[in-house]
């Protein structure tokens, strides 16, 4: 079963917001065992948008509909519908009342028409309760054909699928079973990784697909496979995995489907019962912002301090200034000191920290651009490693976060063994 996915706005084609309402859409229908055939994005315009509901109708079984669903006059994403369907705008009371409740209850300005107008859909819609807005979503059927239309809001969106699309979608008989298993790997590039298992990548079964997904610092190797059949996907794909192991055990540092790696540490950190404390120069605050920008954070998560300067470092985390002095401000004496300072300060069982050069300039330091050190902590013990992370500003920032999560993950580990 294939599905096309329609993002509506001139916003995503001029570049001011970024489609992240696709992606997220493409994970959970591959999990239901719907295989996303094409994504296109396209302007508030009448015929663009006619037009791509034509060819999504003659290529797909479902047709995702995001954004145009908005109070003002440029989202025509109803009438357009109403249009392609042969059919007409009728108020739905039910939606009128949500919609009243929502203003009564969250918003202090007055409702207006306009507002109002959101209550008017197409007569031949299944309407779709939106428990975070007022646009409703809307599921229509051609030429067996599922549409079904969702306003462009993230948040709104995803609880649409999630309570309404998803378990409608599932009701469909002859969706295929898929299956998954992502490997993660670190310490090895992609060339290297695929000189290493080409043989066992040669003797795959013709049912399963390898695909490469590298990142800054690590490659996560993704097994994939699709049929009817639940127990003869998952056997064949855990078999390839077990011989898979064999060959590169000594890079493998774990396994995720849709998790990140501030997911997996997070979740390690919670079954350890481990705290975690965050100290960030180079870095900028972005560890701390992906630990908690899932819920559960306030578990294990501490705190953190971003000092960027040098100054920031000897005033909140008590790094002894000789030791800056004497070594520099990127140096592993000073990550070690960042790293106890902050699991002082807030108490935690581990600290990591980040200083470094990520240019263009050297700032505070002497040390080369790119040149980071990485601090841990424990009650126990600290330990620094110096890393080279080239000279593009966001990649060495971006691959220290990485390596911060992938030393962290190996120190919950080793705690946890011991």
């Amino acid at each position: 079963m294939k599905a096309t996915i329609i993002t509506i706005g001139d916003e995503i084609l001029i570049g001011q917001i970024v489609d992240s309402n696709s992606a997220w859409m493409g994970k959970e229908l591959n999990k239901i065992g719907v295989s996303v055939y094409e994504i296109i994005s396209i302007g508030d315009d009448r015929d663009h948008i006619l037009s791509a509901f034509a060819k999504a109708e003659q290529q797909s079984d479902i047709v995702l509909v995001t954004g145009g669903l908005g109070p003002t006059k440029d989202d025509i994403t109803k009438s357009t519908i109403c249009e392609y369907f042969e059919d007409e705008l009728v108020l739905n009371e039910n939606v009128l009342k949500h919609i009243r409740e929502m203003f009564a209850k969250y918003v202090k300005d007055a409702i207006v028409p306009a507002n109002e107008l959101q209550a008017m859909v197409p007569s031949k819609a299944k309407i779709l309760n939106n428990a975070y807005g007022t646009a409703p979503g809307m599921w229509l059927e051609r030429n067996d054909t599922v549409f079904v239309s969702m306003p462009g809001v993230p948040f709104e969106m995803k609880s649409l699928m999630s309570n309404e699309v998803l378990p409608l979608l599932r009701k469909i008989e002859g969706l295929p079973f898929i299956y998954h298993r992502t490997i993660l790997t670190a310490g090895q590039g992609e060339s290297t990784i695929a000189t290493r298992i080409e043989k066992w990548e040669d003797e795959l079964p013709s049912t399963i697909k390898l695909a490469y997904l590298p990142s800054l610092g690590s490659v996560r190797l993704r097994l994939s496979s699709t049929g009817m059949d639940r127990d003869q996907v998952t056997s064949a794909v855990d078999q390839s995995v077990l011989s898979l192991y064999e060959i590169i055990e000594d890079i493998i540092i774990g396994e995720s489907n849709d998790e990140s790696m501030a997911q997996q540490v997070s979740a390690l950190l919670k079954n350890a019962g481990l705290t975690l404390a965050v100290a960030e120069s180079c870095t900028g605050g972005q560890i701390a912002q992906q630990l908690t920008e899932n819920a559960g954070a306030s578990q294990f998560f501490m705190g953190a301090s971003v000092t960027y300067a040098t100054r920031s470092k000897i005033d909140l985390l008590d790094v002894d200034p000789s030791i800056i002095e004497e070594h520099s401000v990127v140096s592993e004496q000073v990550a070690m000191a960042m790293a106890r300072g902050a699991r002082v300060k807030f108490h935690s069982d581990i600290a990591v920290s980040t200083t470094g050069n990520a240019g263009p300039s050297k700032g505070d330091s002497d040390a080369d651009v790119g040149t980071v050190y990485i601090g841990i902590a424990t009650s126990s013990a600290s330990f620094a490693v110096r890393f080279n992370m080239g000279n593009h500003r966001e990649r060495v920032i971006q691959k220290t976060v990485n390596k911060s999560f992938e030393l962290l993950q190996k120190e919950i580990l080793k705690i946890q063994a011991n």
